[in-house]
């Protein structure tokens, strides 16, 4: 792969060149893509969705939305820093084609930002809810009108693969979705992969899949655009990842080994004492004693040790991440850029505790149980009205139930996988709150 590609400010339906010469200073590109991704409604869902407490009621507990803003702030630091090394040691991208190390910020940025927008309510067990309702379920019946690859989507549904089906998938009078550059649509795609088969190597670009199906025609088309390495062809389709991408997943892993870790303490779930004895740990090499010890309050004594950590880390990556450009740029790095990191041992102490202490803790586990039946009850209904309507069987009650969705989940004329598909991607567009609400109307609890 190179690098003056691997940057394209293409998007779909571009039927020229874009030079990064040409482009105006003042609203790059790159730029265009954050205000396009921040200002859309797939985006905005995220101020109601569960990042570690479902349903929380407390102000100070992160959701998706102010984890992903994290998440840019983190990733357009470690873009601009790693995008600084990478012109000073190939200095023909800044002065013949105009790169600079913003650029590599703004893609990472972008990127970063869009990296939860396919993740459906209720955390990661609303993904696995989806894909058990269709595996031991009430969706398990339509198995057979799946193929293999198909029935995999749904029931490993994924919510990577449907944020890039969010910034890329054609409405009418919608081309190309969002029509962001491929440059950071290519950074996006954490697993450049399809469902099957699953997790063929170690290589963390096969951990889980990126593309659905239905998006494999776009999904070939940015990757082919880019150059990335492709590492399996015919009956099953595979990338290696954009290398940009080892600096978005670098910045979500340090957001939520930190941040979540915070979150913890704020809760009373990990006590103040024993959580900054670790967080010191991190930062013993940076940490000034005397400013610290002088902190009268819990918060700002977090917030100092908090701010350490991150720079600490985002340091160690891109250090990682620059050591190992030549294998990055050939395919050839398969670990997240974090398992290699001098504070490795620091990192998994905090991790486990937090596995411990908040995501297996009775708060998360109870409201985890909850979305499970939610889910499972809004796919029930509206699977069976959409699929009986496609055979011209729907029922009174079936023809009132699609009323209330939105017009591009109501399409019935496509095949079985296409309406399946589209009401899951429908049940991942809810936010918490209005996952509860649906499931409150269709049980008859709310008028």
């Amino acid at each position: 792969m190179n690098w003056e590609q691997l940057l394209s400010l293409k998007r779909q339906g571009d039927n020229h060149k874009r030079l990064r010469k040409e482009q105006d200073e003042t609203r790059l590109g790159f730029e265009v893509d954050y205000d396009r991704i921040i200002f859309s409604s797939a985006f905005r869902s995220l101020q109601d969705k569960t990042q570690v407490i479902p349903l929380s009621k407390t102000d100070f507990v992160h959701t998706r939305l102010t984890h992903s803003l994290e998440v840019s702030v983190v990733g357009r630091s470690l873009g601009r820093i790693a995008g600084k090394k990478i012109l000073e040691k190939h200095p023909y991208l800044s002065e013949v084609h105009g790169y600079q190390m913003n650029d590599f910020g703004a893609i990472v940025a972008a990127a970063a930002l869009s990296h939860d927008i396919g993740n459906p309510p209720f955390g990661h067990s609303g993904e696995k809810a989806i894909g058990e309702f269709f595996k031991t379920g009430g969706g398990l019946h339509y198995k057979d009108k799946l193929s293999d690859k198909e029935y995999q989507d749904i029931i490993d549904f994924e919510g990577n693969a449907n944020g890039f089906r969010l910034l890329t998938a054609s409405r009418q009078g919608v081309e190309g979705g969002l029509r962001l550059s491929y440059s950071t649509l290519g950074a996006f795609m954490k697993y450049p992969k399809e469902s099957l088969p699953k997790s063929p190597t170690k290589h963390i670009a096969d951990k889980k899949f990126g593309f659905f199906q239905s998006d494999k025609k776009e999904f070939i088309q940015v990757a082919q655009e880019l150059g990335l390495v492709q590492t399996s062809a015919g009956a099953s389709v595979s990338y290696s990842r954009h290398p940009l991408t080892f600096l978005v997943e670098a910045a979500d892993d340090i957001c939520y080994t930190i941040i979540d870790f915070e979150d913890g303490i704020n809760l009373g779930l990990i006590s103040e004492e024993f959580a900054l004895e670790y967080l010191i740990k991190l930062v013993k090499n940076s940490i000034n004693t005397k400013k610290y010890t002088s902190m009268a309050h819990r918060e700002d004594r977090l917030s100092y040790l908090r701010a350490l950590a991150i720079n600490t880390l985002i340091t160690d990556a891109v250090r990682i991440f620059v050591e190992n450009e030549t294998a990055i740029l050939a395919g050839e790095f398969h670990v997240a850029l974090l398992d290699k990191s001098d504070y490795k041992a620091q990192i998994d102490d905090i991790i486990k505790i937090s596995i411990d202490k908040i995501y297996q803790s009775q708060e998360v586990v109870e409201k985890e149980i909850a979305g499970y039946k939610i889910i499972s009850d809004i796919l029930n209904v509206y699977t069976k009205a959409l699929m009986n309507k496609k055979e011209g069987i729907a029922s009174n009650y079936d023809k009132l139930l699609i009323k209330t969705l939105p017009g591009n989940y109501k399409i019935t004329d496509g095949s079985a996988y296409d309406i399946l598909l589209n009401t899951c991607c429908y049940v991942a567009s809810l936010s918490d709150s209005a996952a509860v609400h649906i499931h409150n109307k269709i049980m008859g609890k709310q008028l």
